[in-house]
């Protein structure tokens, strides 16, 4: 399926009307795509209270709101998730949230970083969530901007496969979220998250615009690794 990427850009007259732009100010969310996010976790559970998740293209930051509020974000005690949010951009101080820089299509470097610190918190490298609310920036090219969002997506799995899993040695119960744009390029990534986990499925929230070309693609229990991923 097609859409035209004018769909994807929002004026500013229309974010007035937009009852998610509004709840998520009311509300004190950085972005309204927190709310695609509580949708996602209320549909699929794929964050709990404790969970360690990393959060990959985080800036402005609604995503990783979301998942501190959930995980219960602070680190240290008993019962406390650390959320690890990962962007190009500096953001904004969150509480109990890690905010570090990194390119997430660099994935061993962002894989490195992510270790360093969960090493830090004393968390021993185990994840068990990757989020990616990610997207490139819109050129105006459909098909180009369309595998821009491949290539983001793509990073996004072959971080979490190596976070989620860090040893291969057997199924594990790490979640994942990322999305992409509907297009020629959609269920070939759709395939490469079928084929490592044991649950995956596709899902539009909601609060994504009824117009707009994103889709979300869960991935529930990271399979063992059997030679090497596509």
């Amino acid at each position: 399926m097609f859409f035209p990427l004018e769909t994807l850009m929002v004026r500013q007259a229309d974010l007035k009307k937009d009852r998610f732009y509004k709840r998520a100010k009311q509300e004190g969310y950085r972005s309204r795509s927190a709310f695609k996010l509580l949708q996602i976790v209320r549909k699929f559970g794929v964050l709990k209270k404790g969970d360690v998740v990393v959060d990959l293209g985080a800036a402005p930051g609604g995503w990783s709101q979301v998942a501190a509020g959930v995980v219960g974000g602070g680190g240290r005690g008993r019962g406390r998730g650390v959320v690890v949010s990962v962007d190009l951009q500096p953001m904004e101080k969150i509480a109990g949230v890690v905010a570090v820089q990194s390119d997430l299509t660099n994935e061993d470097e962002t894989v490195k970083v992510v270790k360093e610190v969960l090493l830090s918190r004393g968390k021993a490298l185990v994840v068990d969530a990757v989020i990616s609310d990610a997207s490139p920036k819109l050129s105006g090219n459909r098909s180009y901007d369309q595998f821009r969002s491949l290539e983001l997506s793509r990073s996004a799995l072959k971080i979490a496969s190596a976070l989620l899993n860090p040893h291969g040695a057997e199924d594990q119960e790490g979640n994942f979220v990322a999305k992409i744009f509907q297009g020629a390029y959609y269920e070939q990534f759709y395939g490469a998250v079928k084929e490592r986990f044991r649950f995956a499925r596709s899902f539009s929230p909601s609060a994504s615009r009824k117009r707009s070309a994103e889709i979300y693609v869960i991935g529930k229990g990271l399979k063992k690794r059997q030679g090497k991923w596509k």
